[in-house]
């Protein structure tokens, strides 16, 4: 599960944003002013910061600078201050996104799976993984079962990406579906991920009608 830091001073923006970031397997740490974002970034380990720049005690952009200090971990900005010259500081003190409010959800979910991706911190790049026979090789794009090379289509390895960065959670199909369709460029829909999923086990699996692998979990998704 990604830890996300939430810095937002309007109550009833931060309730929402925990609730749906929650429903979307992220820990959210909400702090509502600068201090106790401050003592957040000293203490507490998160893979991405989303920071309002208006606070009642300081602002985000000195955040930010914090952050990318200590943790250097991705910040995005979540702001009502849309002038060019906020947009530009924002991004020349090492912000990766900037995001106006009022902004949707979806479109928010959207970005922050875009700069996790972009920061490479879901994975180190020379990191091989194993699961049973099957060897993940991320740096070099390429999955081996006993030794021997597998061919998988782009589609079937970032299905397969995608379960191992969320390793022992629960993906829902929604969540398998946007991410095909991020590679793609076209629509996929539900039966189409039904097929990836048959084909992708009937690669990896020693017996593809009891998977060891990628389990599935009734009524809600699949799980590496």
């Amino acid at each position: 599960m990604k830890r996300l830091l939430l810095v937002e001073d309007d109550e009833a923006i931060a309730l929402g944003l925990d609730y749906s970031l929650s429903q979307e397997n992220y820990e959210v740490i909400v702090c509502s002013n600068a201090s106790t974002a401050k003592h957040a970034i000293m203490k507490e380990e998160f893979d991405i910061a989303l920071l309002d720049i208006s606070l009642p005690d300081g602002n985000g952009f000195e955040l930010c600078k914090l952050v990318k200090e200590i943790k250097d971990v991705p910040v995005i900005f979540l702001t009502a201050r849309d002038d060019e010259g906020s947009v530009v500081m924002g991004l020349d003190i090492g912000g990766d996104d900037y995001i106006t409010k009022p902004f949707r959800i979806r479109e928010l979910q959207s970005r922050i799976r875009s700069v996790l991706r972009r920061s490479g911190k879901k994975h180190e790049d020379n990191q091989v993984l194993h699961y049973g026979d099957v060897e993940v090789n991320i740096s070099e794009g390429k999955v081996r079962k006993k030794g021997e090379d597998l061919f998988l289509t782009a589609l079937e390895y970032r299905l397969f990406l995608t379960l191992i960065n969320n390793e022992g959670h629960v993906i829902t199909r929604n969540q398998l579906l946007e991410s095909i369709w991020d590679v793609s460029g076209e629509f996929v829909n539900d039966n189409t991920l039904t097929v990836y999923i048959k084909r992708l086990r009937e690669k990896i699996e020693d017996d593809p009608q009891n998977p060891t692998i990628i389990k599935t979990e009734r009524g809600l998704g699949y799980r590496i």
